[in-house]
């Protein structure tokens, strides 16, 4: 696998509450956003790998549902983890 547990854990700890805490939303939405990015490096060599295109689409909606439930909850948190993550509505 390509994220270590101690990289895991270091993203946990940075967006959550601590570096167990991985039931956070946010640390839940930091960790979709790494691995989608993983993903999309991954389709630019191989173009042609449909079962990864078909997950990495699953995880962007995964994510989306997500940011759209931090959004109703606390407005200022999703700003800021947008700005910080520069994701793109």
């Amino acid at each position: 696998m390509y994220l270590t547990v101690e990289q895991k854990q270091e993203i946990f700890k940075k967006y959550g509450k601590s570096e167990n805490d991985s039931g956070a939303t946010e640390s839940q939405i930091a960790l979709f956003t790494t691995r989608i990015n993983h993903l999309n490096e991954h389709l630019k060599k191989n173009r042609k790998d449909f079962c990864t295109q078909r997950a990495l689409l699953a995880m962007v909606g995964k994510r989306r549902s997500l940011l759209d439930y931090l959004k109703k909850k606390d407005i200022e948190k999703y700003r800021s983890l947008i700005k910080e993550l520069k994701i793109r509505k």
